[in-house]
């Protein structure tokens, strides 16, 4: 592989793990990525980087050279207020240079609520709440910019994200799980190690455009995960909560919408067999591998 000039907007943990699975395969990479913390030259896995100050309000200038130098660029911040910061800084450099690469991550919110039905890239998109709508609208605009400009744009629609920082097993030492009934109620997951290896596909297999599921092959119930970590705990299961009792109006949002996400077009496009294909070998992993 080429040597990669990487561009992340946001470096959470997708991006991290992303990194690392580009860099244990030796390729000569440079690295740029943005926070909202006070630009500086940091270290991530033996990789020295650019990391430039970027918020709703502000900038480094200094970024956008990296940026006009950089020909792969992964974009992982969620829209703020309704508007995708990232296009609203820099459209003007999206349009002027030639990238090779680009990927928008989204999520499966987009989707709305098809009532435990299965919904593939094709499916209607209705989303029920602010986020999925707000991630809909940042998904045309990239959409219609690669179109216009000729850009090298995929969009990857993320369902529920995992992983040995943040999942089930965490939440039930802590006391912060809880099982909310509600019936017909379904919901997909994806390991983060899942993620990053199929954005490693990609990069050898690309195509402008296209839209793809990243999920695993079970969606399952909120309540059958956490009966699962109860059991791998060996704790018993948090009291059943009434959806109508909660007050987070996030959570209530999440539970307007029941889905099941289909994956066949990520493992046929990318060949690729999943590590973790369910929440049960994900589980496992982590809790085999609990510190």
């Amino acid at each position: 592989m080429e040597k990669i000039n990487m561009f992340c907007f946001g470096f959470g943990q997708v991006a991290k793990n992303f990194i690392k699975k580009i860099n244990a395969k030796n390729v000569n990479i440079k690295l740029t990525v943005t926070s909202r913390e006070n630009s500086d030259q940091k270290v991530f896995d033996g990789i020295k980087y650019d990391s430039f100050q970027f918020s709703q309000n502000s900038f480094d200038k200094s970024l956008i050279k990296n940026l006009e130098a950089s020909n792969y660029i992964l974009i992982s911040i969620a829209p703020i207020n309704g508007e995708d910061i990232v296009l609203k800084n820099f459209q003007n450099i999206f349009k002027a240079n030639k990238f090779k690469w680009l990927t928008y991550l989204s999520a499966t919110s987009v989707y709305g609520d098809h009532k435990g039905e299965w919904v593939d890239e094709k499916s209607n998109t209705h989303p029920t709440s602010l986020t999925g709508t707000q991630r809909l609208k940042a998904e045309k605009l990239w959409i219609e910019l690669a179109e216009n400009q000729n850009l090298p744009v995929q969009i990857f629609r993320l369902s529920g994200i995992y992983s040995h920082e943040s999942n089930v097993l965490k939440r039930l030492r802590t006391g912060n799980a809880k099982i909310i009934k509600k019936e017909n109620q379904f919901f997909s997951r994806i390991h983060v190690e899942d993620i990053a290896e199929v954005l490693l596909k990609s990069l050898g297999k690309f195509k402008a455009k296209e839209i793809y599921n990243i999920s695993d092959d079970r969606p399952a119930s909120s309540e059958e995960v956490v009966l699962y970590g109860s059991k791998l705990l060996n704790m018993d299961p948090p009291k059943v909560v009434d959806l109508q009792s909660i007050e987070s109006e996030m959570v209530k949002d999440f539970y307007k919408d029941s889905k099941k996400v289909d994956n066949k077009k990520m493992k046929e496009i990318f060949n690729y067999k999943l590590k973790y294909p369910t929440y049960i070998e994900g589980l496992n992993n982590i809790h085999n591998n609990l510190i």
